[in-house]
């Protein structure tokens, strides 16, 4: 039991040791963290509409490609 219970309280203490230590060597604060993280965010969220737009023109002309040859012409 005393293994166990001395155990327990190296690795609680390792914990707040290594809790401490993180915190005080974080590159940014959580306010700026939050704020880079949605600026990212948003920056991806931009590049994936710009690239869908893109995909879906392409996408556009093929299938005006394929439908041209089944079209009547018009008089």
């Amino acid at each position: 039991m005393n293994k166990v219970l001395s155990f327990l309280t190296g690795a609680l203490l390792g914990g707040l040791v290594g809790a401490t230590i993180a915190i005080l060597m974080a590159p940014s604060s959580g306010m700026e963290l939050r704020g880079q993280i949605q600026e990212r965010s948003i920056e991806l969220r931009n590049d994936i509409k710009t690239v869908a737009q893109e995909r879906r023109a392409e996408l556009e002309r093929e299938l005006e490609t394929l439908r041209a040859p089944y079209r009547k012409p018009q008089a």
